[in-house]
């Protein structure tokens, strides 16, 4: 009998596909409440010096003043509500597709059998209900709005979506009243989303979800889109943010980071986990500059991955639910050449 091993190539599509966000505004004192985009638009200012010094300038005082006096010269984008506006909206759109396993791509056969079949063991075990809860619960509590939420006095959040031909609508009145660091809430809401959710990673039916927001910014105050990544050096702007209409500069949020909000729902890569992180093969938070799933350890997505298809060593339940939570999110996961 041939060895199984890992496909060489080996690819998922994701199963949560999510639209960019475009970002609006109003006032909610005005009955008509009228819509206008929050445009992108460039500021010019003189900042100060506020950067960590070399010894030899901070403690020589004619230095430090002659540094001081130099000009911080910063061109940069930003995004603000009009002087008349208090009201941001953020919406963006979710499909959900089925999911059964199936690699998009797959090199080796016999491998895509075995792997289709833990996959369907753990669907027949487990199903989708724990995942499409996590994923439901951060829909709800607007952990994808980012900065924009922290900012905010408080964030309605509606969600729309048509089964079986009927629009369904579920609404969350304050979704900074619910939390951030653990899913042991439970509301009709939640149900509900969840629930469609589910069904649609099942195969039930075509689920497509609507998800608007609307926070409580305050007049004139400054809202927070994607920032972009500036490769080129020579530009002119230090900070450049996304703009989904050039001609308009309408303000947006990138897919991917609304879409790392949605999938941060692991909290199983520690026994006395502080707080949820992202999806991901090793576990890493950049803005920690921490891998949380070490390959030593054994908790990385990898060698629980390759222990279970090739080996049949079976993970606890709350891995198994990670595994497949990364075969959702996508990805390329072929064995790459070992040194």
């Amino acid at each position: 009998m041939t060895k199984l091993t890992t496909a060489s190539v080996l690819a998922f599509e994701r199963n949560l596909d999510i639209s960019d966000a475009v970002f609006s505004q109003y006032n909610s004192e005005d009955n008509a409440q009228t819509e206008s985009f929050v445009a992108v638009r460039t500021k010019s200012v003189r900042g100060t010096i506020s950067n960590r010094l070399k010894n030899n300038v901070a403690n020589d005082p004619a230095k430090l003043d002659a540094e001081i006096q130099k000009a911080n010269l910063q061109t940069v984008d930003v995004a603000m509500l009009d002087n008349s506006n208090n009201m941001l909206k953020v919406g963006f759109t979710c499909k959900v597709l089925p999911f059964n396993g199936t690699p998009s791509v797959c090199n080796n056969q016999p491998y895509q059998s075995k792997l289709t079949d833990v996959v369907g063991e753990y669907l027949e075990e487990n199903g989708v209900e724990e995942l499409a809860k996590r994923y439901a619960a951060n829909i709800l509590n607007a952990r994808w709005l980012w900065r924009n939420r922290i900012g905010s006095e408080s964030v309605v959040v509606t969600v729309r979506c048509n089964v079986d031909g009927e629009e369904q609508v579920v609404s969350i009145a304050n979704a900074r009243q619910l939390s951030l660091n653990n899913f042991d809430g439970n509301s009709e809401q939640l149900t509900t989303v969840a629930g469609w959710i589910a069904s649609g990673l099942r195969g039930d039916s075509f689920i497509m979800m609507q998800v608007e927001a609307k926070a409580h910014m305050g007049f004139g105050q400054e809202v927070y889109p994607s920032q972009e990544l500036v490769l080129d050096t020579g530009k002119t702007k230090s900070k450049e943010l996304y703009v989904v209409n050039e001609n308009t500069r309408q303000a947006g949020m990138h897919s991917q980071k609304i879409s790392n909000a949605i999938r941060t729902i692991d909290t199983w890569y520690s026994d006395d986990a502080a707080m949820p992180i992202a999806i991901e093969p090793y576990g890493a938070v950049t803005t920690l500059g921490t891998a949380f799933r070490q390959p030593k350890a054994k908790m990385d997505f990898y060698s629980l991955f390759d222990s279970w298809v090739l080996k049949d060593k079976k993970p606890a339940v709350e891995q198994q639910h990670y595994v497949m939570a990364i075969l959702i999110r996508g990805g390329v996961f072929g064995e790459s050449g070992k040194e």
